[in-house]
């Protein structure tokens, strides 16, 4: 049943809630002011188009979302995307892919089709998205250096002439290359300033990203060094030497426009279709539960992919681009005080309101700066230390994570969910025929940790809580831990994990674990494994994870476990 997170919040809404969802609301609205406009930017099309997707989609996701708090609107994810479908078939095969993505995003929720994206594998996730980051990172190396490729006589690279900037990855780096002699040092040294600026920045001060004051701080440097030093560098309204660079966005552009739909461009534009609705899917459904687990609540994720459908489909409608979720707002957003979707909506209101009364001052911001932002951005976003703990895995879950990377950076996103999907389907039957083959040979599995064995009359203490897993802990059964950790009560103190018929894990099943420990945690909940096998075993021994749930905790039989469960209640 399609019910959107609002009218369940709306039930208990007071004054106090509301204070906080208006600060929350400015406050997310300003940062993502910038931010909107360095990815329609990074993504090859105006600063209008960004603005615009961040005020309509923003509206659309938080007032018809199954989320209380996520906040939506254009993210770097589909800067790879877009720039690409832009240089092909124009902003009008933009619209009209992004309909189709809504409509396909629609479809998915009303068959109940959200818990499927779970079944995607952590590795894939981390994959592409170290990708992306590695693509939008690469993207902004001509705005960085303040490079300006020469193609008024066209330019060689790899057999092809071009007229204009490519978007592959590949030949935009030779690209670079070749212009390099064109660096402006002005630029650069702008850029590395407002760098070095945000990432000390938040070391220190995490309420205010430090995004919003290098936009405020490097446009009026920018307008001083221009009239009293004579130093030019781009900016949103014009390039270094004068000449025109984007339109500057007006409130009277906001106008709805249909986009032209015709057999031929539908066809052309399906697989790109696929890969805008994929990914909004999975980032949104990604955000809705990080923001679950900051606030401890439950999305409906059919509902949310509904919400994110009506947002594509109004977006382009309105001259925007593919929006989803975004998991850096949404938690700005959370840790503002925002706790229901009324601080989404005033989000977009803000936006609107800046739009209407500050929009021609967008014109001054500095390219370097929004360069210097969108690299932090991808930096962020490459997920470092979930690749470390990747690395430190099984083989298998290492070759997926590296193909989907590479394929991702040098071929197409769609490609590489396909290809990752198929690697790690490969992997995991490969890898449960080999256990299976073990099994059946009844060969010693266990390597000195013995098997737990069914008891009988188990003596629970008070305030323990058991819970028995079968069969392998992978991508496809992470759903069994979140309602193991929602069933954990008041009075819980202790959650025993049987494992003797855990035979596998993967990286997925080790992020599941994470998960888990960390909703145990906000709850004062201790995990205490039991009867776990050599593969499940050795795999948390390289990942860390038997520390982290301490390795007195870990045992081989249900009773040894048990009495470990009372000492911790009995504390």
């Amino acid at each position: 049943m399609f019910k959107p997170e609002i009218l369940n919040t709306i039930k208990s809404y007071d004054g106090k809630t509301f204070v906080s969802d208006l600060v929350a609301g400015i406050i997310v609205g300003i940062v993502a002011l910038p931010l909107a406009i360095a990815f329609a930017i990074a993504s090859g099309v105006g600063p209008a188009a960004g603005i615009f997707t961040a005020i309509i989609a923003g509206f659309c996701i938080s007032a018809f979302g199954g989320s209380r708090v996520q906040i939506g609107g254009p993210t770097g994810a589909f800067a790879v995307i877009v720039f690409g479908v832009v240089a092909k078939f124009g902003l009008s095969g933009l619209a009209t892919a992004t309909v189709m993505a809504g409509i396909m995003l629609i479809l998915l929720g009303v068959f109940k089709m959200g818990g499927l994206v779970k079944f995607i594998p952590y590795t894939i996730v981390t994959g592409f998205t170290a990708g992306i980051a590695v693509v939008i990172a690469s993207g902004q190396i001509g705005d960085f250096f303040g490079l300006r490729p020469d193609f008024s006589n066209g330019m060689m690279v790899l057999g092809e002439n071009l007229t204009k900037m490519p978007g592959d990855f590949l030949p935009k780096m030779i690209v670079y290359v070749k212009s390099a002699a064109s660096v402006n040092w002005y630029s650069f040294a702008m850029a590395a300033i407002c760098l070095a600026f945000i990432f000390i920045w938040s070391k220190f001060i995490k309420k205010i990203p430090g995004s919003i004051v290098v936009i405020v701080v490097a446009t009026v440097a920018s307008i001083l060094f221009a009239k009293f030093c004579n130093l030019h560098c781009d900016t949103i309204g014009t390039f270094a030497d004068g000449s025109k660079h984007f339109d500057i966005p007006s409130i009277r552009e906001l106008k709805p426009t249909l986009p032209d739909f015709n057999i031929k461009t539908i066809i052309d534009l399906f697989p790109t279709a696929i890969s805008i609705a994929v990914l909004a899917a999975i980032e949104s459904l990604l955000s809705a539960v990080v923001a679950d687990g900051m606030i401890g609540t439950k999305h409906d994720s059919n509902t949310e992919l509904i919400a994110q459908g009506i947002a594509n489909i109004a977006s382009p409608v309105f001259g925007g681009i593919p929006a989803t979720g975004a998991i850096a707002r949404t938690a700005t957003n959370i840790k503002n005080g925002g706790r229901t979707p009324v601080a989404g909506i005033i989000h977009a209101v803000t936006l609107l309101l800046i739009l209407l009364f500050f929009g021609k001052y967008a014109a001054y911001i500095p390219m370097p700066a929004l360069a210097a932002i969108l690299i932090n951005v991808a930096w962020n976003m490459a997920g470092f230390p979930a690749i470390r703990a990747l690395l430190k895995g099984q083989k298998s879950d290492i070759c997926v994570f590296f193909v989907t990377f590479l394929i991702t950076v040098f071929v197409d996103l769609t490609v590489a969910i396909a290809v990752g999907l198929g690697l790690a389907a490969f992997f995991f039957i490969k890898k449960m025929i080999d256990l299976s083959n073990v099994q059946d040979e009844r060969a010693i599995i266990t390597g000195g940790i013995k098997k737990d064995q069914p008891a009988e009359n188990l003596d629970i203490p008070k305030g323990v809580l058991v819970f028995e897993i079968e069969g392998p802990l992978f991508f496809g059964t992470v759903r069994k831990f979140e309602l193991a950790t929602e069933r954990a009560g008041a009075d819980a103190k202790v959650l025993v994990l049987r494992m003797r018929n855990t035979i596998y894990l993967d990286a997925g099943g080790i992020q599941a674990l994470e998960q888990c420990k960390s909703a145990c945690d906000r709850k004062g909940i201790k995990i205490v494994l039991s009867g776990i096998h050599t593969q499940p075993y050795m795999l948390c021994e390289k990942t860390g994870m038997a520390d982290k749930l301490g390795r007195e905790n870990i045992f081989d039989n249900i009773n040894d476990a048990l009495k470990r469960a009372g000492e911790i209640v009995s504390k």
